[in-house]
């Protein structure tokens, strides 16, 4: 389906959007490179210079969504606003399941979602990942008596991502078994049938500002390694 065709949906019997490409791009490349991750650590060896690669890829991922999640949003609304509602985490599920329509169907700031806390969870301690194998002035930091502190956090940072990537899982497959509700097939696809909400933007001119915001959360994260 075409992004054009795709915001053109609208209504209860339709596809809509809810999905843009670059959020769904972010969170599969998040999902393969914390995979990789994970998977260059067991291997050890050679393969640590890989695991420190990917760790640095996926800081740059974390500041582009960062960057993303903001300006580029087009939210209408604010998060405060729909805090203040006692619908709000349904609301941020992009419209589903509510009775009218949401400002926007896709990219909203997620309140009570436990997909979403979880996501961000599982994204946030990653950045220790980074202290594996530093360089530049993180190289000289890691070498006095604090580098113990950096591995034991780098461990617990490990045990964290586990924790939250089960209850990622967890929660997608309780959406799916129990409420049957599919949030893997739109994440995928990136539109949604049966419920009437606002289609996501999703155009050339928006993947364009999504590679400048990347481009600039790339430099920035070699900047910062390179301290």
């Amino acid at each position: 389906m075409s992004s054009t065709s795709g915001a053109q949906a609208h209504g209860a019997g339709g596809r809509v959007r809810i999905w843009d490409l670059p959020t769904r791009l972010f969170h599969w490349s998040l999902a393969a490179l914390v995979t990789f991750s994970i998977v260059t650590a067991k291997l050890g060896g050679l393969w640590l210079d890989w695991h420190m690669r990917s760790g640095y890829a996926i800081l740059a991922l974390l500041v582009f969504r960062l960057l993303w999640a903001w300006p580029a949003a087009g939210m209408r609304g604010s998060f405060t606003s729909c805090a203040a509602r006692a619908s709000c985490w349904l609301t941020c599920r992009g419209g589903i399941r509510t009775t009218a329509p949401a400002t926007t169907a896709g990219r909203a700031v997620g309140g009570g979602d436990p997909r979403r806390a979880a996501r961000a969870g599982r994204h946030g301690p990653v950045s220790p990942t980074t202290a594996a194998s530093p360089r530049g002035r993180w190289r000289s930091w890691s070498a006095a008596p604090p580098a113990s502190g950096l591995s034991t956090l780098h461990r617990w940072g490990e045990l964290a991502i586990y924790a939250l990537i089960a209850l990622h899982l967890a929660a997608v497959l309780f959406y799916l078994l129990v409420r049957r509700d599919n949030l893997i097939g739109p994440m995928i696809s990136g539109d949604r049938r049966g419920i009437d909400a606002h289609p996501a933007r999703d155009d050339p001119a928006l993947w364009l500002r999504a590679a400048v915001m990347l481009a600039l959360a790339a430099g920035l994260t070699t900047y910062v390694v390179r301290l």
